[in-house]
């Protein structure tokens, strides 16, 4: 296992690190202070957590590499690890350049070809998802120009930064507002992807339309109804894959470009039981389905459980259940067993809880049971 596997997040920037990144700049600088770097890189490191510990290595880059941001870009540049040309998205490799970005996007902004060019060279190494996002902010034509020229290059990870760098809601960076507003630039860069032969870049393809339904749900449903006319099987699972919000919001137009339609003539009936149950065990769920209609219908299930949270609101969850073909004059029972168990990302409270079952988007029946809290000690 891995050093990293075994530390916090954030302690993966610890005095090791700080020291290493410092080796790694001195093979480049003989001039370079190691000393000082990791002085000023560690300061006070254990109160910081870790946005607060890359932007404290990136100020020590900036207070110790060359004066001139060019001469400092030059000195990262040469001194970055072998590029990676396979496609494993792990981060484990490559995590000690994570500085190296933050670095560029605090300071390079004035130095858009420069910082561009290193850019290419980190994304081959670690990421510049993050870094690249204040040159969109600040010089979005340019930017999109130099991006839409790259989705040709030959390295995927240059490739995927296309299009990851460029997300709208990337988890972790900033939101890119001008892109939510008018997401145009964003499409060309995914229309360029869509079929790229590496799932490493596709997936990138597929999260940044998702990022896009969330302001443009019609644009998207739109858009992926004219590429699937076309669609290969991995265009097809893109297209899935970003209409995946949507859909598990029941969005007839995501669901029917995806193969779901209207249901028709469809009886449900749902029994959840026990009707009282304790934290920490299950409940049943039984959904008979008979198909009136004279047709096949394929039908996308899922039943969404409305908690009872500790001020009384209700939240509610969507579960994946099943997609199945019932056929004409035919009848199915589904029967799924839903834990009620305390986890890492859910507490529970007792109270009236509801389920739903949501057929093509539609709500189909509901059931009412009652939480109770548990009476193991």
């Amino acid at each position: 296992m891995a050093e990293t596997d075994r530390k916090a997040f954030k302690d993966w920037f610890d005095r090791n690190a700080a020291a290493q990144l410092a080796a790694q700049f001195k093979r480049v600088d003989q001039a370079f202070d190691e000393k000082r770097f990791v002085q000023l890189a560690c300061r006070k490191l254990q109160q910081l957590e870790f946005n607060a510990r890359i932007g404290q290595f990136s100020n020590a880059m900036a207070q110790t590499l060359p004066a001139h941001y060019p001469a400092a870009l030059a000195v990262i540049v040469e001194s970055l690890p072998a590029a990676q040309t396979n496609c494993d998205d792990s981060i484990s490799d490559g995590w000690l350049q994570w500085p190296v970005g933050q670095f560029i996007a605090d300071h390079g902004v004035d130095y858009l070809n420069e910082s561009m060019a290193a850019m290419i060279e980190l994304t081959q190494r670690f990421s510049a998802e993050f870094a690249v996002r204040p040159f969109v902010e600040h010089h979005q034509d340019a930017v999109f120009e130099q991006l839409l020229k790259l989705t040709r290059h030959k390295n995927p990870h240059v490739r995927r930064w296309c299009s990851e760098g460029t997300r709208t809601r990337l988890p972790w960076g900033r939101k890119l507002f001008g892109l939510i507003e008018n997401p145009a630039p964003v499409w060309k860069i995914l229309e360029k992807l869509k079929d790229d032969e590496e799932l490493y870049v596709r997936r990138s393809v597929a999260n940044s339309i998702n990022d896009l339904a969330k302001d443009h749900p019609q644009q998207v449903i739109r858009t992926c109804k004219s590429w699937s006319k076309t669609a290969t099987k991995e265009r097809d699972w893109i297209i899935r894959h970003g209409l995946r919000t949507l859909i598990k919001d029941g969005r007839p137009g995501a669901l029917a470009v995806i193969g779901f339609g209207p249901i028709r003539q469809l009886k449900t009936a749902l029994t959840v039981s026990p009707v009282k149950v304790e934290i920490g065990e299950s409940v049943q769920l039984s959904l008979d389905l008979v198909n009136e209609s004279g047709k096949p219908q394929h039908l996308l299930i899922d039943y969404i459980v409305h908690y009872v949270r500790k001020n009384g609101v209700v939240n509610a969850k969507v579960f994946k259940w099943k997609t199945v073909l019932i056929e004409a004059k035919n009848s199915l029972v589904l029967e799924k067993r839903h834990p009620m168990k305390v986890t890492a990302v859910r507490a529970l409270y007792a109270g009236v809880h509801r389920v739903d079952i949501q057929i093509n988007g539609e709500c189909m029946a509901s059931r009412e049971f009652e939480l109770q809290p548990s009476t193991e000690r």
